[in-house]
């Protein structure tokens, strides 16, 4: 069995996301989407805001400052990627819609949609029918969209309709600028070669999405590599010991995991990883916590839903990646309307040299700044590395 180190399984995965160094300067168009998606499978959309919408910031670490709308018009104009259940609700290339049609069909009613279809035959159809005579449409633009039955979760049961139409893979979904999903036919939004196949069994489609999931990671364990595509673990843990059998995967021992282990055979090693870029907390690179421990030594979690008097790092906390180490994490907020990018608090791991991170990661909040169109950066002296970060900006 090949032996890998932990810092040469931290290269590979960091080569597989496309983090090997900072692009230089210059205009992004659709050839760099297109070879963003191919390299990392998907951007999971949040609905958060506090600095941008989460699928704009990996597109940023890998691409350097680009156009957001230029990225809203390859993901809705295209043709070339649709929204589904990737890891989370995402953005997915549409050569990968096959690969998640089981997905669509093994979907069941839930609760609300239950209740919709007892209470109100024949509605979820006629809503379907107006999105294929009037669409697209957003929710609001249904002629008969219901009432909402509460301020956060209670939808209405024309949102309860778009979600089961969307969930068994009747319609999809485009972005407006506001962020609310405007509502299609899926043959009107997916080529016809694609939806009209004949579906993959389940098991196959898996096997397939594991391996994509072990490109996009380059190395990884069962649970890693079946959070990519939100699989089943036991499922995944058998196919994937398929896959080694048939060569496939490579099963091999990383120092300090536990195993099974399993490279992609495409797979690159690194010499060296260069280069700064701040993290979305919605980044492959760290969305799944335990690998992102395991690889940096980098204790991560999103405190949002945290009461604020029990946070430890803040609200919106970005990890920042420094020449292929984890080595500080930022609580960062953007005030559009008076442009100020602010920097409530900052933390430098352990052992770092942090007059040498605040250098690093203050011209990484320059650019992001510029990026947002923000004038100005305000930092807060929260953290041990506020301080210095201060300093730097000031």
């Amino acid at each position: 069995m090949t032996r890998i180190t932990s810092d040469a399984a931290r290269r590979i995965a960091l080569g597989a996301q496309g983090l090997v160094r900072r692009p230089t300067a210059g205009g992004r168009d659709r050839r760099h989407f297109r070879r963003l998606f191919d390299r990392i499978g998907l951007l999971q959309l949040d609905s958060v805001n506090v600095v941008a919408r989460s699928h704009y910031l990996p597109a940023l670490a890998r691409l350097g400052p680009y156009q957001r709308e230029a990225l809203d018009r390859y993901t809705s104009q295209s043709g070339e990627v649709f929204e589904y259940w990737g890891h989370e609700a995402s953005l997915l290339p549409v050569a990968v819609y096959p690969l998640l049609r089981w997905r669509m069909d093994e979907f069941t009613p839930w609760g609300r949609i239950r209740k919709v279809m007892e209470d109100h035959p024949g509605y979820i159809e006629d809503v379907y029918q107006e999105i294929a005579q009037r669409g697209p449409l957003t929710v609001g633009e249904l002629s008969d969209p219901g009432a909402r039955t509460g301020p956060w979760w209670g939808h209405g049961q024309g949102r309860s309709a778009v979600d089961w139409l969307f969930a068994s893979g009747r319609i999809t979904a485009t972005r407006d600028h506001r962020f609310g999903r405007v509502y299609d036919l899926s043959e009107r939004v997916i080529p016809a070669d694609l939806r009209e196949a004949d579906p993959l069994p389940a098991v196959e489609a898996q096997r397939r999405l594991l391996e994509l999931a072990a490109r996009h990671h380059g190395i990884g364990t069962v649970a890693d590599l079946a959070d990519y595509y939100r699989l089943h673990v036991p499922t995944a843990r058998a196919l994937l010991g398929e896959l080694a059998t048939e060569g496939r995967l490579e099963v091999v021992d990383v120092a300090g995991w536990r195993g099974p282990v399993y490279l992609h055979p495409q797979a690159a090693q690194p010499r060296r990883i260069q280069g700064a870029t701040l993290l979305s907390p919605f980044d492959p690179v760290v969305w799944r916590r335990e690998r992102a421990e395991r690889l940096f030594g980098f204790h991560y979690r999103i405190e949002i839903y945290v009461p604020q008097q029990l946070r430890v790092h803040g609200y919106y906390v970005m990890p920042f990646l420094l020449d292929g180490r984890l080595v500080a994490r930022v609580d960062l907020k953007a005030h559009r309307r008076t442009g100020v990018l602010e920097a409530r608090g900052a933390h430098a791991e352990q052992g770092v040299d942090k007059i040498a991170v605040a250098r690093a990661l203050g011209g990484s909040l320059a650019e992001l700044a510029a990026w947002l169109d923000l004038d100005d950066i305000v930092v807060r002296r929260r953290g041990d590395l506020g301080g210095h970060l201060a300093a730097v900006a000031g």
